[in-house]
């Protein structure tokens, strides 16, 4: 079931993206960089590095998502599933994986798939509420109640996933609900 098909079209003001600082700092993207949004939806945060890399793809599984992330110029969707990724290896130097992860079916493969597109020497930023606060385990049962299915992981045990796709992991916890995860390869 596409949960996110329903609330596709008011999803942008619902879940307002104000400025990328955090994320942005993390990832330090590059003019020449490709940057992959796994999970982007709506694109309401690969939006914000329109100006400031080569290109932007977002790639989701919902098609009403898609839809509105196709409606903000600059911003290339493509619909499929983070574990099997349409792409070559090494096709991005940016990737990032907002509010998505515990999103996907299947985690370890996800880690292996995402580090196999990210090019040498690139860098995934991974940002995700952490389950080890209280007001997100509120989220996690709102989100089990509603059959998501979603799947959340505490900062290390999310490292140890792209750790054992062979790839390096350096974790911040600075925010009060969200961490991220910064991959490189």
């Amino acid at each position: 079931m596409d949960h996110f098909r329903w609330i596709a079209p008011f999803y942008d003001r619902l879940f307002g993206f104000l400025e990328p600082g955090r994320l942005a700092e993390l990832l330090a993207p590059r003019p020449s960089d490709r940057l992959l949004d796994v999970g982007g939806g709506t694109g309401r945060v690969a939006q914000h590095f329109r100006a400031t890399v080569r290109e932007v793809c977002v790639v989701d599984l919902s098609r009403g998502m898609l839809d509105q992330a196709r409606a903000k110029a600059g911003l290339r969707a493509c619909r499929g599933r983070v574990e099997r990724l349409p792409f070559a290896d090494g096709s991005f130097q940016r990737i990032i994986a907002v509010d998505s992860f515990h999103h996907f079916q299947d985690h370890p493969q996800a880690a292996v798939e995402l580090v196999r597109v990210l090019a040498p020497g690139g860098r995934l930023v991974v940002e995700e509420p952490n389950i080890e606060r209280w007001p997100v385990k509120l989220i996690a049962l709102a989100e089990a109640l509603a059959l998501m299915r979603s799947r959340f992981y505490s900062p290390s045990d999310l490292a140890r996933l792209f750790q054992a796709a062979g790839a390096r992991v350096t974790l911040y916890d600075d925010d009060a609900l969200n961490y991220w995860a910064v991959v490189e390869k």
